[in-house]
């Protein structure tokens, strides 16, 4: 039976992998903002693990507090195996535009909080000897786009920040795992037109998830076929990049906008 930390548990995709790991066996305990919404997938969870499940309410932006939080996890679950850092928020791209301080809260938000927990939890793996730790990113990371930059900019930190976490502890028993989904249908992006093919799922992202923990992934896209998008949108050159959007409504490439 694994020992699992959940931070964002209230997210869709960390629900959904919660739901996974339970039916494999595990014991939880979880950290989400929402403290009514945080109970409900605490009862659920139960049921489907038949075990108790360890949580509590916290504001992850109050990085002082991250230190205390893993105390109170080791105390309850005896040890951690398995972390999963999925809180964040998407950002209004054009307010943040307008303003520094939205800018800096998004970055803090997505970016920083999940470098303090990341590194106070691979600290932990290194002094026990073993440990997995998964973070959500976003393609959103692999380049600057004129449509969510700030948030890219956060996730793309992370990922930075990952690659070299999981070359400094390579060699031991810890797995860094990056994972980096595409459209997910979430109440983040709730507002966003739902349509076509690059839509997924959050319980297709909980499964890729799931299967990279068991299969010691370092970095996974899911769906899988965003790894080649991304290679594809890497490799256009700059001074093409910066006029896609033009391109685009000229040529009447649909779905190219949503890319952009």
């Amino acid at each position: 039976m694994r020992n699992i930390l959940i931070v964002g548990a209230t997210s869709a995709i960390a629900e959904a992998a919660a739901r996974r790991f339970a039916a494999s066996g595990a014991r939880f305990y979880l950290v989400g903002r929402n403290a009514e919404k945080l109970a409900a997938i605490t009862r659920d969870l139960e049921i489907r693990s038949g075990q108790p499940v360890h949580g509590e309410s916290l504001d992850l932006d109050l990085l002082d507090q991250h230190p205390a939080l893993l105390e109170r996890v080791e105390q309850a679950l005896g040890g951690i195996d398995i972390a999963l850092i999925a809180h964040g928020m998407l950002p209004d791209q054009e307010a943040c535009q307008r303003s520094v301080a939205m800018t800096l809260a998004a970055i803090h938000t997505n970016a920083l909080s999940a470098i303090s927990l990341a590194t106070l939890l691979a600290n932990a793996f290194e002094a026990r000897g073993r440990g997995a730790l998964v973070v959500i990113g976003s393609v959103a990371g692999d380049r600057g786009r004129r449509s969510n930059y700030v948030y890219g900019a956060a996730k793309g930190m992370v990922g930075l920040f990952l690659q070299g976490l999981r070359n400094r502890l390579s060699g031991k028993d810890i797995q860094i795992i990056t994972v980096k989904p595409g459209f997910v249908d979430t109440p983040m992006t709730a507002t966003f037109e739902k349509k076509g093919l690059l839509w997924a799922q959050p319980d297709q992202i909980a499964k890729g998830i799931v299967a990279a923990v068991e299969h010691r992934r370092d970095v996974v896209y899911l769906p899988w076929f965003w790894r080649w998008i991304m290679l594809v949108i890497l490799h256009i050159p700059e001074r093409v990049f910066k006029n896609l959007k033009t391109i685009v409504i000229n040529l009447g490439l649909q779905g190219g906008l949503l890319l952009y």
